[in-house]
């Protein structure tokens, strides 16, 4: 057959195929520019709300397995890469799922869970406020967990010191109360019992077993009656709500005066406890607040007593230890035969709000106050412990001062 030569018509129509061929696909590329700069400009937004977020955040998957971070995450953490990692892995060195962790209960109950835990991190222990949501894509099989990881520390700490400065100031209030209210009988008490010595001394009495008996039972009366005044002078210095300022102080009156204070308490609970004391016969005054380190020593008291009556052996032994140190500061130690701490506990002792103790024995801001403290005074405070084998607690404080005698 002879061969068809296109005619300018359909030459024509072919182009004018082309040229509606082009429209479209150039139409088509604008669309998807338009499109790509809005997926830009929305990924740069939540990008920007990301970053502004100052919490640890993660991605896991059903296996607590670490999907993605944010920067946040690298900044506090210090680890760059942290993907394809478990976060019980990095947070608590384990190879099993924290008892704790919300992420796990987030995925058996499928609903957000929240939890406060204390992670240690570059060699401080921070306590972080945790929430856990489950993200729900019907597209995917795949389950995803979000993390919240809230640092809360800083604020956790001015809580215990706000608490600390309420509780002793009320203690303030009671202590001026009572001072007053009992300093009036005694010294009526010891003033009429002066007179009683200074009337039979002027008596022409002959020497007798009563007379000695009467002077017995007023000399008595009187060293009581001294007692009952320091121990209010004590409770004082111990109420004082405010900083006093830093002065010469011994440790060793302040163990006699905070085991004043502490006899009463041993009384009460009938426990049978040995209290033995070690003082260093020549010990170096540091400059320091005498009430606030009465209340450092007082609070270390207080739970090797519970320690001790918690290991519920019928009894025991606590020993307050003070000693010079060689770069001319002082040690004060108080070790007890007590229950003793778990090693996973140790980390925490100082943190605000811990405690091992049951509901309505205290609130975890003893120790932490006494941490606060000891750091004020530029010291370190060391704890070491056993389970069933007691503990040692060790406080370290420069001295600041020419050396006195005791």
């Amino acid at each position: 057959m002879p061969q068809h030569k296109p005619s300018a018509e359909d030459l024509v129509g072919i182009e004018h195929c082309k040229l509606g061929f082009f429209q479209e696909l150039r139409q088509k590329l604008e669309e998807l520019q338009i499109a790509n700069m809005d997926s830009e400009q929305n990924r740069l937004e939540i990008a920007a709300i990301l970053d502004g977020i100052t919490d640890i955040m993660m991605v896991l998957s059903d296996e607590l397995c670490i999907i993605s971070v944010n920067h946040v995450f690298r900044e506090v953490i210090g680890i760059e890469h942290p993907e394809g990692r478990y976060c019980y892995e990095i947070f608590r060195d384990e190879d099993t799922p924290c008892p704790e962790c919300p992420a796990h209960r987030a995925f058996v109950t499928d609903s957000v869970c929240r939890e406060t835990a204390i992670f240690r991190i570059r060699d401080r222990n921070l306590q972080f406020e945790m929430v856990a949501s489950p993200i729900i894509d019907p597209s995917k099989d795949e389950r995803r967990i979000l993390i919240f990881k809230r640092d809360v520390t800083m604020e956790k700490e001015y809580q215990a010191k706000f608490y600390q400065a309420e509780k002793m100031a009320t203690v303030g209030m009671l202590a001026a109360g009572v001072a007053h209210e009992v300093n009036n009988p005694l010294a009526s008490i010891s003033g009429f019992a002066e007179g009683i010595q200074r009337r039979i001394s002027r008596m022409d009495i002959q020497p007798s077993p009563d007379l000695e008996d009467i002077n017995d039972y007023v000399d008595t009366i009187l060293k009581e009656c001294f007692r009952c005044r320091d121990i209010v002078r004590t409770l004082l210095t111990f109420s004082r709500p405010v900083f006093s300022g830093f002065s010469p102080v011994c440790l060793n009156a302040v163990a006699m005066d905070t085991l004043k204070l502490l006899n009463s308490h041993l009384k009460e609970k009938g426990l049978n406890i040995v209290m033995e004391t070690h003082l260093a016969p020549s010990l170096p005054h540091i400059s320091g607040d005498e009430p606030q380190l009465k209340q450092v020593l007082l609070n270390l008291l207080i739970n090797a007593i519970d320690a001790v009556d918690q290991a519920g052996r019928g009894g025991g032994t606590i020993s307050i230890l003070t000693y010079p140190t060689e770069d001319e500061g002082v040690g004060l130690e108080v070790v007890d035969t007590g229950c003793g701490i778990p090693k996973e506990n140790l980390d925490k002792l100082f943190e605000p709000f811990f405690t091992t103790k049951a509901v309505g024995k205290g609130i975890g801001i003893g120790l932490s106050t006494c941490y606060g403290i000891v750091k004020e005074h530029q010291g370190e405070i060391q704890v070491f412990s056993e389970p069933k084998k007691g503990s040692r607690f060790i406080v370290k404080l420069p001295s600041n001062l020419d050396n006195h005698g005791d």
